[in-house]
């Protein structure tokens, strides 16, 4: 694995963070490491394997000499300085910029690995619901091709940033000293609450974050026909989404041989047995990198149907790992 020159962008958010504790615990061989973010934070001190760094402040002229730029900024700031980027190396971008581009990869490396080789330059990460999804989905659907999928996601305050976790902390202070809570990230209070939207409404009656789900689905399993419909629901989780998803599969499959197939897929652990209370957790997957898989079982509405529950840190494995894994890929890869 050879070293590389590694730039990440929005580097002080809470997934920029990530991005570095992920970096440093899985040894990513760095050749050097530029801290980027905009002008407010410029000049803040950041530690990097044992080193003190400062964060510059993100501009054009922020990525001679990189070779590898990870990217956790809004999506006007991804369209403005990816391609800048992408002509001194490769661009890993976790906004949803580039994500449905045709030009451009969008890769889980468990899923669809192959696909960074046709990158040109950029490569996207997908929506953090997306990712544990696909994760779950694939191994299933490479022996027994799944022709429907209804998901209902659950996600917690993180996905929204840093300031849906301080919004949830101030809500739920604020509830138990008996005072109003304010909203401000979230349309409603989110203390004690949940709320079935999650980005903006569009003219089908789908929030966005249900739509990407849609449609990143299919472009990253390469199955522009998959029948799916999603709802997105917004819990006082801080870290941590959780799924019910039901399936149609094109043959007959029981929950036994869905349980080994996913007992054997890259980046699954399965945890069923529900007559322990035994199943995939929100605070067990916080901090850890696997797709959690439990509660298989068939579908009773469908001779074909298949129902599990999946759980991921949305952060972590829905964000900063998985730019990672790619990273490590490219540093592998002649192209990268």
């Amino acid at each position: 694995m050879r070293e590389a020159n590694v730039a990440i962008a929005g580097a002080t958010g809470l997934v920029g963070r990530e991005f570095i504790r992920v970096l440093e615990e899985r040894r990513f061989p760095m050749a050097s490491v530029r801290l980027l973010a905009s002008e407010r934070s410029e000049g803040k001190i950041m530690r990097v394997n044992g080193c003190d760094l400062k964060v510059e402040r993100l501009t054009e002229d922020s990525f001679k000499g990189i070779d590898i730029a990870l990217f956790s900024t809004g999506s006007s700031v991804s369209r403005r300085f990816s391609p800048i980027a992408a002509q001194c190396g490769v661009v890993v971008d976790n906004s949803k910029a580039f994500r449905m581009d045709d030009t451009v990869p969008l890769v889980v490396p468990e899923v669809n690995a192959e696909d960074i080789r046709n990158h040109r330059g950029i490569i996207a990460v997908p929506n953090c619901s997306t990712i544990q999804l696909v994760v779950a989905l694939n191994p299933i659907h490479r022996v027994n091709p799944i022709k429907r999928v209804i998901v209902d996601t659950y996600q917690a305050v993180s996905g929204a940033g840093g300031k849906g976790v301080r919004e949830l902390e101030q809500q739920i202070e604020a509830v138990l000293a008996g005072k109003e809570p304010e909203s401000g990230t979230f349309p409603h209070q989110i203390a004690f609450n949940v709320l079935p939207e999650v980005d903006v409404l569009l003219d089908n009656g789908y929030y966005n974050e249900e739509w990407k789900l849609i449609q990143e689905t299919r472009k990253i399993m390469h199955a522009p026909e998959l029948a799916i419909s999603a709802t997105a629901v917004r819990v006082p989780v801080y870290v941590g989404h959780s799924e019910a998803v039901h399936m149609e599969l094109t043959h007959p499959m029981s929950p036994e041989e869905v349980r080994e197939v996913l007992s054997r897929a890259p980046g699954v652990r399965v945890v069923d047995d529900p007559s322990s209370s035994v199943y995939p957790l929100a605070l067990d997957a916080a901090g850890t990198d696997d797709v959690y898989v439990g509660r298989i079982r068939k579908d009773v509405s469908h001779p074909l149907g298949i129902a599990m529950w999946v759980v991921a840190d949305n952060v972590r494995k829905g964000a900063a790992l998985n730019a990672v894994q790619i990273a490590e890929l490219l540093v592998c890869d002649h192209k990268g």
